[in-house]
């Protein structure tokens, strides 16, 4: 068990106070968030996959890429199968649950993810926004063909269409495609509706779209928070720094949120 010396204390009773008085937040995750699940923290399609050198001797970015996947599905479905087995028998953990019990117990709660687990659906979110997608879901190349895989089932690499022998691939953005128009509209339009409190959960928040809620709540004047054990670029930018995993930190603000203290 985590130990919080005063300063985190305090940030984790101003935390629970802001979050218990807001009427909207948003939560915006990484692979941290997942970490407490086991599900290895690395860089890739959703922070899932680190690798020097591949055994074809390809940068993996060009393997896990779009272009490659058109050309050589059989060699990214490869590597494709190797996340989806670092995270097979995982399951979400207690920070995941707590986003879903504040959007249960608040008029208006989302979440951007840019995990590819699903875990955030898996327990209990529904107002979830998968920038990066899902591994858990499978559309086919040539039909409209699509299925919802767990851990349980056995695919072949790469797997086929049940209706056209087509080529499978996961819904998720590979290196050098386009983020999904869908899920950026609906941010675009949570973002412009606003929210009252923005809390960055586990994410090193590299890219311009996650540094973004932030920036525009500090313009706001909207309180933002920092869950993370390693500094991030939002770390000099956050009202508030909570130095601890996502499981802990949730869990103890959760409990200050439930308990008055």
């Amino acid at each position: 068990m985590q130990v919080f010396d005063q300063p985190q204390r305090d940030a984790l009773d101003a935390v629970a106070r802001v979050l218990g008085k807001a009427r909207s937040i948003l939560f915006v995750t990484g692979a941290g968030i997942s970490a407490d699940s086991g599900v290895p923290t690395y860089r890739g399609i959703g922070g899932l996959y680190d690798v020097e050198h591949t055994d074809e001797g390809i940068p993996i970015e060009e393997i896990l890429s779009g272009d490659m996947f058109r050309s050589a599905p059989a060699l990214t479905w490869k590597y494709l199968a190797q996340i989806a087995a670092a995270a097979r028998g995982a399951h979400f953990n207690r920070a995941h649950e707590v986003v879903a019990e504040i959007e249960q117990r608040l008029p208006r709660v989302w979440t951007l993810t840019q995990n590819v687990d699903g875990f955030h659906h898996l327990a209990g979110s529904r107002n979830v926004i998968e920038i990066h997608g899902n591994m858990r879901s499978l559309s086919c190349t040539l039909c409209p063909y699509h299925m919802t895989v767990d851990d349980d089932d056995e695919l072949a690499v790469p797997p086929r269409c049940p209706d056209c022998r087509g080529i499978m691939r996961p819904d998720v953005v590979l290196f050098g495609e386009s983020l999904p128009e869908t899920a950026l509209n609906e941010l675009r339009r949570e973002l412009q509706t606003g929210f009252e409190a923005v809390v960055c959960i586990g994410t090193s928040a590299l890219f311009p779209y996650i540094q973004e809620p932030v920036v525009l709540a500090r313009h706001r004047g909207v309180p933002t928070v920092e869950i993370n054990p390693a500094e991030t670029l939002l770390s000099g930018v956050v009202d508030y720094r909570i130095a601890a995993g996502a499981a802990t930190a949730m869990d103890e603000i959760w409990r200050r949120m439930t308990s008055g203290a």
